[in-house]
């Protein structure tokens, strides 16, 4: 069964360096069918949809290392395994030395006709993932932005407008 967020719920959650959630809001545990502790303590991947190409992760992951900001389109699956889908923006935190101590998502409603470009775009990279690796799939993805003449950036937050 897919779940929707409401237009105005968003999902809050913060993880240490490593992915492992240390704050999650009232919105999240609804979302995600969990209990806060089921949930604190735990690695983010525990919402982890198995039709989420690892190369969109991969991407998240470089720039947030990078302390980059991220915005994604994200489908989730809740512990009784529905599934949502997520308009995504992970943002590093810093100490006042300006090192990473962790990362702050916030999710939203994405937009259905940005579904409809990004469903189809992850069923192929996903696809590509299966017979030829992660690495096929983050290429395949670069060569359709460079195709479009858009950086990733710009072509998600254009399509979510």
């Amino acid at each position: 069964m897919e779940k929707h967020l409401n237009e105005n719920d968003f999902i809050v959650s913060k993880t240490d360096t490593k992915g492992i959630i240390t704050y999650v809001n009232r919105i999240f545990m609804e979302m995600g069918e969990y209990s806060e502790e089921e949930l604190l303590g735990k690695s983010h991947n525990i919402i982890r949809h198995p039709s989420m190409p690892k190369a969109v992760f991969k991407l998240l992951w470089n720039k947030i290392q990078n302390k980059e900001e991220i915005f994604a389109f994200v489908i989730n699956q809740t512990k009784n395994k529905n599934d949502y889908w997520v308009f995504t923006n992970v943002t590093p935190s810093f100490d006042s030395n300006g090192n990473t101590i962790g990362y702050l998502s916030v999710r939203r409603k994405p937009k259905a006709s940005a579904l409809e470009i990004i469903k189809p775009l992850y069923k192929e990279m996903l696809s590509i993932e299966k017979s030829q690796g992660m690495d096929a799939s983050i290429r395949f993805l670069e060569q359709t932005l460079n195709d479009k003449g858009i950086s990733y950036d710009e072509f998600i937050t254009t399509i979510q407008q």
